[in-house]
């Protein structure tokens, strides 16, 4: 741990003042609409949804957690950011033409455009949820973990000043202090990420890596390999191997980018359908960049660490080494007095920036999806003041749960983890409803309840603590009776996502078979006539998102053949 220089501590505190005082100056008014202050007025290009979108999404969680997963298991985590891309795809020509023309100004509206009210409330809850405990909750202790770290910052301190600050521009701002700011944040996050890559990279000669061939074969075997094989050399299923990839990850990614609020409420902010849906695209040619900007950081640190460069900490109480230690330990070792507080000020970028687009969203939730369908008559004004009432409770509720976030051995796959509990039922929910006009309200509560109750209990009997005491003599490391290759099933929580999900469509088709179908004309209003519909009608230009949709495939596919190229 080291201490902050003066100058770092006063670029940090530039940067808050200046971003919450952007954020304030941008989107407070003191007579504001309610859709100016949860959608913007409507009035986003495609640049700026993008931009929100990528924003939202990538937090210190990510920055930490991709940089200790390609130190521990190498390139093959960036597919965690490419497959992100094909459900971006998914969101701006499958979801986004029904989200836009319907003029929601929430994902739970939809669903009771869709279904039925008690559809609506079910996925309001769970966006609250989700919010509380995954965007903001983790995302704020993954922070202060670091900045304890490498700047020997007290957690607290992290958490409530930090907190502070994005409470404030959010809670007064709405939706369009939040998109605004995070059109500054983008550039801060990628600069800072640039820079970290940059000087590692400068850093491999010194330690006697001067060419590719050198950087090669100081890596782990297959470490810098993406596409692995569905059985590992333990005999045990792989758990990033492509094919658990493919099947595994849509299943999270679908909730995530198409029916999460916290994302998809800056497509639902755009202008037009075409900016809605172009910045979704826009968003999934950023998320190509965490592969080089993070993950790739994480395999120099790991080649540096094993070079003797730089010191790993090992975990608490093992020998194991403390791969989440990796981003910290190399901007102490990289990174100079000065530019340690810009990049300092990156992270908090990055973490503001999910905690502010999460806060705006359970804002919206509670006020459009609770408090108005409870009193229709609530006035526009008092819609306004309860969504920034909202905004400082659900913040005080993530610090509290924020301090509990070491309960978790890993944030990465905890915070994938505890999305697997419903993400299944919802993901099943939200497709089935665009493609298939017989799906029926009956058959999404049905889905919605059953798919979440056995997704809570797979993630209670996965729990290590809980699996302990199922078995005799449990080892140390065990890691839970679905997951352990060892003492249990062997099947990881990607290969998981996939047989619920398999439940849960097979719920949802028998349950919509055996209620009465519902009105055609209602549902022709929300559900494509057949599966491909979405691409039919006149290409109207290069910028026409289904071309859009075919740039963004065709770079994702080389570079995915040119990574596979260069490991071999």
């Amino acid at each position: 741990m080291q201490q902050i220089a003066t100058i770092d501590i006063i670029i940090i505190a530039v940067y808050l003042i200046g971003i919450t005082l952007f954020g304030i100056w941008v989107g407070y008014k003191k007579s504001t609409s309610s859709e100016q202050y949860f959608l913007a007025n409507k009035s986003l290009g495609w640049f700026t949804v993008g931009a929100a979108v990528f924003t939202s999404n990538i937090s210190t969680i990510h920055l930490v957690g991709l940089a200790a997963g390609g130190a521990k298991d190498g390139m093959v985590i960036g597919n965690f950011e490419w497959m992100a891309c094909f459900t971006l795809i998914l969101l701006a020509l499958l979801f986004a033409p029904f989200y836009v023309n319907s003029k929601v100004a929430t994902l739970p509206e939809f669903m009771e455009r869709r279904y039925s009210p008690d559809a609506r409330t079910f996925l309001a809850i769970i966006g609250l949820f989700g919010a509380l405990f995954v965007h903001i909750g983790i995302s704020l202790f993954a922070a202060a973990k670091v900045f304890e770290s490498f700047m020997g910052i007290p957690m607290i301190y992290t958490i409530v000043v930090l907190s502070l600050f994005t409470v404030i521009y959010t809670a007064l701002g709405g939706l369009k202090a939040v998109v605004m700011t995070e059109n500054v944040q983008v550039v801060l996050l990628l600069g800072g990420a640039i820079l970290l890559t940059v000087l590692g990279l400068k850093a491999l000669p010194s330690v006697g890596i001067n060419t590719f061939a050198d950087f090669k074969a100081a890596a782990a075997p297959g470490q810098l390999e993406m596409l692995q094989p569905v059985i590992n050399k333990e005999g045990n299923i792989n758990p990033f191997s492509w094919l658990t990839i493919i099947l595994g990850y849509p299943i999270l990614g679908i909730w995530y980018w198409c029916a999460d609020q916290t994302h998809v409420q800056r497509v639902l902010g755009a202008k037009t359908l075409k900016d809605a849906q172009n910045g979704a695209l826009f968003a999934g040619f950023l998320k190509i960049t965490p592969v080089f900007l993070m993950v790739l950081p994480g395999v120099i640190g790991y080649i540096l660490w094993q070079k003797g460069a730089i010191q790993l900490p090992n975990v608490a109480g093992t020998s194991n080494p403390d791969y989440n230690a990796m981003l910290p330990t190399m901007i102490n070792h990289l990174i100079p007095v000065g530019l340690k507080g810009l990049l300092a000020a990156g992270m908090a970028a990055a973490l503001m920036s999910c905690m502010a687009a999460a806060l705006n969203s359970c804002a919206t939730l509670i006020s459009l999806d609770i408090v108005k369908r409870i009193n229709p008559q609530t006035s526009d004004k008092k819609m306004v003041s309860i969504g920034r009432i909202s905004t400082g409770v659900i913040m005080v509720l993530a610090i509290l749960w924020s301090t509990q976030g070491d309960q978790f051995g890993t944030i990465f796959e905890a915070i994938n983890k505890i999305p697997m509990t419903f993400a299944p039922a919802v993901t099943t929910v939200f497709v089935m409803g665009v493609l298939w006009k017989r799906g029926t309200k009956e058959a999404a509560m049905t889905t919605l309840y059953l798919g979440s109750l056995i997704g809570v209990a797979y993630f209670l009997i996965d729990m290590p603590m809980i699996g302990k005491m199922l078995i005799d003599a449990p080892a140390d490391d065990f890691a839970g009776i679905v997951s352990d290759t060892k003492q249990g099933l062997g099947i990881p929580f990607m290969m998981v996502g996939p047989i619920l999900t398999v439940v849960c469509v097979l719920i949802y088709v028998v349950r919509s078979h055996q209620t009465p179908a519902m009105p055609a004309e209602e549902v022709a209003k929300v559900c494509w006539d057949h599966p491909l519909s979405f691409l039919q009608g006149k290409i109207t230009g290069a910028s026409d998102p289904r071309m859009v949709t075919l740039y963004l495939i065709g770079t994702v596919t080389v570079l995915y053949i040119m990574i596979q190229v260069l490991a071999k």
